[in-house]
């Protein structure tokens, strides 16, 4: 009987943790960064070549020893965090926690290149082969007795430029990275924000130093932002000239921005079928992209927001890990991020209410599931934008800022209500001369005395005009009379201090012509005209439903 029993890991494991777990191609680079932020590098260079098919990766990092290559790097699940250390020999809090991201190495390429040198070593390394790694996975082969490559120096030549480092090549490359390098930019300059910490860390892919220039297609469209703690960047920034700056402030100890674009189309990363989200950053590493998705609102906002949380306390160097293995999300039950996202669920809160006003305000369509202004006032505002956005169709004439901007500015304000009213009025006075013609009333003499005034000065403003034709649909006398007039023939009122809808059509007129004559109302008059319309609806529906319901 065997006294020791000890584990044998077989290598399929390598697939489940590697090669199948890992999808996303920014992860996988992501992974190679984040080796050499861990090692203090101060440069790391990606190299893409699309004639040899082949990707490099090159740091000037503190690098590994023969030692170190063997019992740390090849050792799945090993830990820098062995014995509570958290930080790197110059103080940069670690990335790596679990010690298999080194295994996303694996799903990019059929042959992966690692060359390595410290200052006092000379360099180490191999090559892992994925066609002869798949022959020692079907043959079960123990993961001890699996030996990589040795180098190929001239493979490896790069690692020459540097006193120590780490070089990482990747050999036939798969589908859909050749052709995706700037995609491969702009993600970086996105999701890998280490300067935020580090200023002296530097990424180059292809020569170009990754910065926030990359993302200038974003700062250009944003129309508004919101800071989180007074949060600023270099990114930030650049976009201090918006005049729609907003800061929320939080009781936890987050700190980032959120921003929103002027239409969807913005957040889109140019060249892909992604767009940019609201993610969530662990020391300066994505740690959870799209963190709405946790906690969705299915408001139109969604669609034009994108920005970045830093939350460092997930990762304050405490043994307790809170990321998932693929390490592309955060354990889900973990009850700090419950409380950090539903945080984030009353920041975001506040964001959907700033947005609607501040779109209403800059004359765009807002939110319309919004309820701060009623439907018809929201309608009455977006059918005024949809006329002066024809209007500069024709012949632009508002600049951003200048005083037509401004007078447009107001004009808007006024039309959530005047808009409305017109319809109302429409509506309502041509349904009561249809149910007046149903019901075969006959015209008071008054009326129609009043209905040939009308036609008359119609008539003379015809012929300062030179018009031949009709102006009108029907000529009946009903149509030149108003509500006032219209309203005797079915609620006259007994007396002038009665509620009848006589008594409302009296003081509804001088409102309702200014409404008819484009004037802009006094908040005295918006609330008057409100409420005698009111009064004349609900009048006016139950003498309509009569006619319906074959009672009258």
């Amino acid at each position: 009987m065997r006294e020791e029993y000890n584990f044998n890991i077989s290598l399929s494991v390598l697939n489940h943790l590697g090669r199948n777990l890992y999808r996303n191609v920014i992860t996988v680079i992501g992974e190679a960064i984040s080796n050499s932020w861990d090692a203090d590098a101060q440069n790391v260079w990606i190299e893409i070549d699309r004639n040899t098919n082949t990707m490099a990766i090159l740091d000037d990092g503190t690098g590994m020893n023969d030692e170190d290559f063997q019992n740390k790097f090849l050792k799945i699940g090993y830990s820098k965090r062995k014995g509570g250390i958290y930080k790197t020999p110059a103080g940069r809090p670690f990335i790596g926690r679990k010690g298999i991201g080194k295994l996303a190495l694996l799903s990019c390429a059929k042959k992966i290149h690692i060359a390595t040198k410290t200052n006092q070593n000379e360099l180490v390394g191999g090559i892992i082969d994925n066609n002869d790694l798949d022959e020692a996975i079907k043959d079960d082969v123990n993961s001890q007795d699996y030996i990589l490559k040795p180098l190929e120096f001239d493979m490896v030549s790069d690692v020459d430029k540097i006193s120590s480092g780490t070089l990482i090549l990747f050999e036939e490359i798969s589908d859909g990275i050749i052709n995706t390098i700037d995609y491969i930019k702009k993600s970086i300059a996105l999701y890998f924000r280490f300067s935020l910490i580090d200023s002296n860390f530097n990424i180059y892919v292809n020569g170009e130093l990754i910065d926030e220039s990359l993302l200038n297609d974003f700062s250009n469209n944003t129309q508004f932002l919101w800071k989180i703690n007074q949060f600023t960047d270099t990114f930030i920034s650049k976009m201090e000239q918006l005049q729609n700056i907003k800061n929320v402030n939080s009781r936890f100890n987050i700190k980032g921005y959120i921003a929103s674009v002027n239409k969807p189309s913005s957040t889109k990363i140019r060249g892909t079928q992604e767009r940019a989200t609201i993610d969530l950053f662990v020391n300066g590493r994505l740690r959870e992209k799209d963190i709405l998705r946790h906690i969705p609102t299915s408001r139109i906002v969604e669609n034009y927001v994108y920005g970045q949380i830093h939350f460092d306390e997930l990762d304050d160097g405490s043994k307790k890990d809170v990321f998932t293995s693929s390490r592309e999300g955060i354990v889900s039950n973990e009850p700090m991020y419950k409380s950090f996202l539903n945080e984030i669920k009353r920041i975001f809160a506040i964001v959907i209410d700033d947005w609607d006003k501040l779109r209403l305000e800059q004359g765009n369509d807002g939110d319309p599931d919004n309820n701060r202004i009623s439907k018809k006032e929201r309608k009455g505002q977006e059918l005024f934008l949809a006329t002066v956005n024809e209007m500069e169709k024709e012949e632009p004439f508002i600049h951003k800022g200048g005083l037509v901007d401004n007078w447009v500015k107001e004009l808007s304000k006024d039309a959530q209500f005047n808009i409305p009213s017109y319809a109302q009025c429409f509506i309502s006075e041509n349904l009561l001369r249809k149910y007046i013609k149903y019901k075969k009333e006959p015209l008071s003499k008054e009326a129609i005395k009043e209905a040939e005034k009308w036609r008359s000065r119609e008539f003379k403003n015809k012929e300062s005009a030179n018009i031949s034709y009709d102006v009108r649909q029907s000529l009946d006398d009903i149509y030149y009379l108003d509500m006032s007039y219209l309203s005797n023939f079915i609620d006259k009122s007994p007396d002038c201090n009665s509620s009848g809808l006589n008594r409302s059509a009296i003081i509804y007129k001088p409102l309702r012509d200014a409404v008819g004559h484009t004037s802009l109302l006094t908040d005295n008059a918006k609330s008057q005209l409100t409420t005698e319309y009111n009064n004349i609806q609900a009048r006016l529906i139950a003498k309509l439903k009569a006619v319906d319901d074959n009672k009258d």
